[in-house]
């Protein structure tokens, strides 16, 4: 059976660049893989003709002589392992492991790793203090490295000794089939060495449990899932491992007066009938502790907002601030003294003769409405 052509095979052109042929392999290989197919014999063979195909043409000398001879450029190469025109057929687990490390093996890089475990913590602050910025101490149970072995494992005046199953190496091959398959080693799991004599403190963990106080300067305008790191300050690594990071987790507070909105505040305030009526001029709170005197004009309608340029939350990591929205909030009196109910009587006759534009405009369409019904 004729062989396909390597760039259909990969579905790409002859101008294809590396990026290109790289990212086409990579599709077919996690597509057609066997741990993913599980036994198929056509997508075995479709990885296998995917593998070869990006092993000539991902090397640019191979690539000019199959452009130049097609596949005659590597007939007759066989033998010793050789199939596929001279392709050696154990470098199919080499080529997959240089873009996806151990498929569905959890990845030997990732197994081998020494690094320690991030943190999470959790942080709530009032939105004054947001507004402020604070200094403020966490403390949290962690895993500390061990003092009696530096980290190590081992007890003092002993050392790790190589691993006797991957003689050191981390990692192990089986062939299975026409595959041979890295793992990482089940016995060093991937470190390459393992601990003759435990440290009696930490029994060969390396690290032992306690408690771990820092102080971290919460900057002004922080927000609500605001994530500060804290870098080298979670769990300490295995075997000499570099410690992982702490996150904390902003939480702002409610506010009885404020409401927030990224950098801008709101807050609704009430006035009398009255005093939107006439006009007035009220002091108002701001988030910094301080004082602002606003006018409200004659006439003021229910609803109105007033800005205060400037009166808002800090923007992060910036000089600038946002602004304070205030609504008016116009309160209708429920209960009336004797004197309050004549005086509104003596005024609700005199609008009558004189009734407001907009009240009048309104019920001149509700009639003409009326009587189209």
């Amino acid at each position: 059976m004729a062989k396909r052509d390597y760039y259909d095979v990969l579905g790409v052109s002859k101008s294809a660049s590396k990026d290109e042929i790289k990212k086409a392999y990579r599709k077919l290989a996690l597509k057609y893989h066997p741990d993913k197919t599980k036994g198929d014999k056509s997508s075995e063979e479709k990885f296998k003709e995917a593998s070869e195909a990006y092993h000539v043409l991902s090397d640019e000398k191979r690539k000019n002589n199959y452009d130049q001879f097609g596949h005659a450029a590597f007939e007759g190469a066989g033998g010793g392992g050789q199939g596929f025109g001279g392709f050696d057929t154990s470098s199919f687990s080499d080529i997959f492991e240089d873009f996806f490390g151990d498929f569905g093996g959890g990845g030997s890089s990732r197994r081998s790793s020494n690094r320690g475990n991030d943190l999470r913590y959790d942080v709530n602050i009032s939105l004054e203090e947001a507004y402020k910025g604070l200094e403020k101490n966490v403390q949290y149970t962690t895993y500390k490295r061990c003092n009696s072995c530096s980290g190590s494992g081992a007890a003092k005046g002993s050392k790790p000794i190589k691993c006797n199953y991957c003689a050191g190496r981390g990692k192990v091959r089986t062939n299975q089939g026409f595959f041979t398959i890295q793992q990482t080693c089940p016995q060093c799991s991937g470190y390459g060495e393992t601990i003759g004599s435990p440290c009696k403190n930490c029994n060969g963990n390396g690290k032992t449990q306690g408690s771990e106080n820092v102080t971290v300067k919460i900057p002004k305008g922080v927000d609500d899932g605001t994530r500060i790191r804290l870098s080298g300050k979670g769990e300490a690594g295995t075997k000499g491992g570099t410690s992982g990071d702490l996150y904390l987790f902003i939480s702002v507070d409610n506010h009885n007066i404020f409401k927030r909105s990224e950098e801008n505040l709101f807050y609704e305030l009430p006035i009398s009938f009255s005093d939107a009526a006439l006009g007035t001029t009220v002091e108002v709170p701001s988030i910094d502790g301080g004082k602002s005197k606003i006018k409200i004009p004659s006439g003021t309608q229910h609803g109105k907002q007033f800005r205060l340029r400037g009166k808002g939350m800090p923007i992060l990591r910036r000089s600038l601030f946002g602004d304070l929205y205030i609504r008016v909030d116009t309160q209708v009196p429920t209960s009336l003294s004797k004197r309050q109910k004549e005086i509104l009587e003596e005024f609700n006759e005199i609008e009558t003769n004189k009734p407001d534009p907009a009240i009048k405009s309104f019920f001149e369409k509700a009639k003409k409405f009326w009587k189209k019904s």
